[in-house]
């Protein structure tokens, strides 16, 4: 959009047509309202951008079926101007061709007549006249009455050359002919009688009249998009003097935001759109013991009532005054519409903003985004730095780790998602036309995909929704159409109601990334797999919770399928939703289970509390979740897992390292790391989903031990040292291997407690030497290691029996780490 400047925002309001109550649609449900057919409807005028035309900028729906508009405003009108000189239709300017189809009237308008013929070469008639005029010296036509005047114009069809004829009738011959060439013949072209002969205004302005000015004459075209082939800045200009640039001229920096960034301020700003036009009176109410019939019949028949006229349409437009936004922001300095974007390597959450703000950054995420001056940092800093995308992508990854303001979600998360190149084309390309077998499935779908949402729920939103989804089953013909990717849609279709490419491109990007092979047609392995991971991590985080729905038979498959295939889209409204995934876009393809886990354990006394069947009950329909307090503790779980606690053989292959991801490689092993570590020796093997489904507890890699254990390589010396940075230790080794096997080699700092005398009879902890160290140790991580993988398993289950949390067990067992040469042999005894 373009930015405000001198404008204003204005306001004006009416009714749709109400619908009767007790009729329903063909499927059976209630008629779609009129007032969310036109909301949808509506969206498609804010796409219309250009200099000489006011913006729209949103509509809000009220109470019965009243609709709000906001738009760019001024003051004066192009009729106010018209008003104030001569108009161009005063009837010595008019084009034959709109005198001969008769003039009327706006009021006169019928719905069945044809328009006037009146459009760019009736205007290039007009202009012919007034040159006309201006070469000769004195206005055309001043000797004759109206009537006289339009017969005179429409006589001239029978003649060859117009402006001979024009000159001849005013006595002017000898001006015209001692005109320039050019000039003259400019006159003719303007002055052809026929409109099919007469030239269009791009023709006109290539005459050679027009060489000088005519490359300056620039026409509009519509800025690059963001996502594009096209160089944004490739008409990029700068001016000779630089230091043109630094002089402030004008104060007003919010004039240089968008209109819709204001407007959007100006509603955090307390602005309430119809409490402006009760103050003007647009909208009227009464009692409503004013509005009861004087007189009722039987049969329901009323009089005495007149028709309510605050229902009737007024046209008048009310202009937000932008005051009490101006005056909250008064104190915010120029440097913050220009913040400076410096390179910066770290790994830590960075904000450009100032001290104020960094303090405002620790407040709950609800007061943050109805906080004006925080609101108007937050965009400009997205702003400026969605424009330097894809460059800027590793600074957009940071600041979005701090939060992102909601008015830039919708690009944020297409830059988050790696979206890029000519999208548009791609999309137009793809057949949504033709039939095709999920089309049913589709239309069945579509009407009950959160239809609570106006947008979404209207018959534009249904339409849009049935080309993003068709677009994404051709485009991808070795996956199917599931129930579940309609929710799926939703978030990204609401973000990018106008933007149907982006939508589908970020919904392309998205499902790789976390849903890989989730849509084949035969998904029940990589299902089966997801929540065999999901149930480990239960284990791992909560082992207490996971004893007690094993036991009862809870098990993820009867609750957790609609969470994972929709990515809780199925589960939570889509406010919700836009806050859940502003992490979950941080996250690499494992950060899903981390967030199940965070709501079970918002439910874990209900669930603790109750059996099966109330469990079942509790699920069907999901209490109150606190998103935000989901949010934190699924990053607080995510920080705790390993990263190949979550290994799926059947998720997305990593990616081969690159440049770009060079920067984040030294990342804390611990992060809201976006990125999967490549597969190298060390990494985990895949394993049979019944062997998997037998462990209770996950398994880690060889890799995973050696960087949290802080092991280092020594090259010629066969004691493995310890980083110097080292804190305190982040879990413990146990080896459960007999005393002899651990005497000749074993991981430094791990303690041995073999397994044949691990556990008495009634499955508690035998005590011995390293027991004690094993319960300090309760709560940090546990790592299991051994030469069987069987008894490895066995004695995590035991452990998360007794309650022992963040219990895992290291993949391919002690030979993993022997190729390494870092274990520690002890000096024998002398």
């Amino acid at each position: 959009m373009f930015p405000l400047k001198d404008a204003e925002m204005g306001a004006f309001t009416f009714f749709a047509s109400a619908l009767p109550h007790d009729v329903c649609g063909s499927n059976g449900l209630p008629l779609t309202p009129n007032s969310i057919k036109i909301l949808g409807r509506f969206q498609i005028l804010k796409t219309i951008t250009h200099p000489r035309l006011c913006q729209y900028v949103d509509i809000s729906r009220g109470k019965h079926e009243r609709l709000v508009v906001v738009a760019e405003h001024c003051e004066q009108s192009l009729e106010d101007l018209l008003r104030e000189r001569k108009p161009v239709r005063y009837p010595s300017y008019l084009a034959p061709e709109v005198i001969a189809q008769g003039i009327s009237k706006t009021t006169d308008h019928v719905p069945s007549e044809k328009p006037l013929p009146s459009g760019p070469k009736s205007d290039i008639w007009s202009l012919g006249i007034i040159l006309f005029e201006l070469c000769m010296g004195r206005k055309l036509f001043q000797s004759l009455d109206i009537s006289e005047r339009l017969k005179f114009l429409l006589t001239l069809d029978c003649v060859d050359d117009t402006v001979t004829v024009l000159a001849e009738e005013h006595g002017c011959l000898d001006i015209i002919k001692e005109l320039p060439e050019n000039v003259t013949e400019l006159l003719k072209k303007c002055l052809t009688f026929h409109p099919s002969k007469r030239p269009t205004p791009d023709e006109l302005m290539k005459d050679k009249l027009f060489s000088a000015v005519s490359p300056l004459h620039v026409p509009f075209t519509k800025p690059a998009s963001l996502f594009s082939s096209s160089l944004r800045c490739a008409d990029l200009t700068l001016p000779e003097d630089i230091s043109q640039l630094c002089k402030d001229t004008n104060n007003d920096y919010l004039a240089e935001r968008s209109i819709e960034e204001v407007y959007y301020l100006w509603c955090l700003a307390g602005g309430d759109l119809e409490k402006e036009l009760v103050n003007k009176e647009i909208i009227r109410s009464k009692p409503p013991i004013c509005t009861l019939p004087s007189f009722v019949f039987e049969d329901g028949e009323n009089f005495g009532q007149g028709r309510d006229r605050s229902s009737l349409l007024d046209d008048t437009t009310v202009t937000l005054s932008l005051c009490q936004l101006r005056n909250r922001l008064k104190d915010v300095g120029g440097e913050t519409f220009y913040p400076l974007l410096e390179d910066d390597q770290s790994n830590l959450p960075h904000s450009n903003s100032n001290n104020e703000l960094s303090a405002a950054a620790t407040l709950p995420l609800i007061i943050r985004e109805r906080d004006t001056e925080y609101q108007l940092n937050r965009i400009i800093l997205f702003d400026r730095l969605l424009k330097a995308y894809p460059y800027k992508k590793n600074q957009i990854w940071k600041e979005a780790r701090v939060d992102i303001p909601p008015l830039m979600r919708g690009l944020t998360w297409a830059a988050l998602l790696g979206v890029e190149g000519a999208i548009q084309a791609k999309y137009d390309a793809i057949d949504k036309d033709t039939p095709i077998p999920t089309d049913r499935q589709i239309e069945v779908d579509i009407p009950r995909c959160h239809q609570y949402d106006e947008l979404l729920s209207s018959p534009e939103g249904h339409a849009k929704f049935r080309r993003v989804l068709k677009a994404w089953v051709v485009s991808h013909p070795d996956l199917v159409y599931w129930q579940g990717l309609d929710s799926l849609c939703a978030p990204f279709l609401y973000l990018n109601f106008n933007n149907e490419a982006l939508a589908y491109a970020c919904m392309s990007a998205f499902i790789p990334k976390y849903l890989y092979n989730f849509f084949l047609k035969d998904n029940s392995h990589v299902i089966q797999e997801y929540l065999t991971v999901f149930s480990q991590m239960i284990a791992f985080h909560d082992p207490e919770l996971s004893n007690h729905l094993n036991e009862i038979g809870f098990i993820p498959d009867l609750y957790a399928i609609p969470w994972f295939l929709t990515m809780f889209t199925h589960v939570f409204p889509l406010h919700k939703i836009f806050h859940l995934w502003d992490t979950l876009l941080l996250g690499n393809s494992s950060f899903p289970f981390c967030i199940g886990v965070a709501i079970l354990q918002q439910l874990r006394d209900r669930l603790l509390a109750n059996g099966f069947n109330e469990c079942i009950l509790l699920f069907s329909d999901l209490p109150e979740i606190d998103i935000e307090r989901c949010v934190r503790e699924s990053i607080n779980l995510f920080c705790w897992t390993p990263k190949s606690a979550t290994y799926r053989q059947h998720a997305q292959p990593p990616k081969p390292p690159s440049d770009s991801g060079a920067i984040r490689s030294s990342a804390p092993y611990f992060s809201a790391e976006g990125t999967d570590p490549p597969k190298t020796d060390l990494s985990r093997e895949s394993i049979p989903l019944n062997d998997l489904k037998s462990e209770v507890s996950p398994r880690i890699s060889a890799e995973d031990l050696i960087d949290l254990c802080e092991l280092t390589m020594t090259g010629h010396f066969k004691t493995p040292t310890k980083k110097t940075k080292s804190s305190k230790p982040k879990l413990l080794v146990v080896d459960i291997r007999n005393s002899e096997d651990f005497a000749r080699g074993h991981i430094s700092g791990s303690i041995n407690i073999p397994f044949s005398a691990a556990f008495t009879a009634e499955g508690e902890l035998a005590q011995g030497p390293h027991t004690t160290m094993l319960q300090t140790f309760k709560g940090k991580v546990v790592v299991i290691v051994g030469n069987v993988a069987k008894h490895t398993a066995e004695f995590a289950a035991h452990l998360v029996k007794m309650k022992y949390p963040r219990v895992c067990i290291l993949d391919g067992g002690i030979n993993k780490i022997k190729p390494t040469g870092l274990l520690t042999v002890p000096s024998p005894q002398i």
